[in-house]
């Protein structure tokens, strides 16, 4: 089985990978979904509450959560992606490049 150390560096990609912006529920599947049961990363994040997923003109979109961002924030990782929260198309929370 993959150490927890593993599969908690490939959940801050995700996050990265995320507050560089939004993407589709489908985007990220492509990219992130795995069968083995040793690599759960998209199961994790989502039961940590690290993503959020929202309905945005007909489309589920994914963004890092507030818990997403304090995570990379405790990591030192904030400073990287410097995002901060707005307010998404559909008034939904969003994220986006702080300057």
């Amino acid at each position: 089985m993959a150490t927890d150390t593993v599969v908690e560096g490939l959940i801050v990609d995700l996050l990265l990978w995320l507050a560089n912006g939004e993407r589709t529920y489908e985007k990220v599947m492509d990219a992130w979904r795995t069968s083995c049961p040793k690599l759960p990363v998209w199961e994790e994040a989502n039961d940590r509450g690290l993503v959020t997923h929202e309905r945005v003109k007909g489309r589920t979109v994914i963004r890092v959560s507030s818990s997403g961002i304090a995570l990379l924030d405790q990591r030192k990782l904030g400073h990287t992606t410097r995002v901060r929260q707005t307010r998404g198309d559909a008034g939904g929370a969003g994220f986006e490049k702080a300057e």
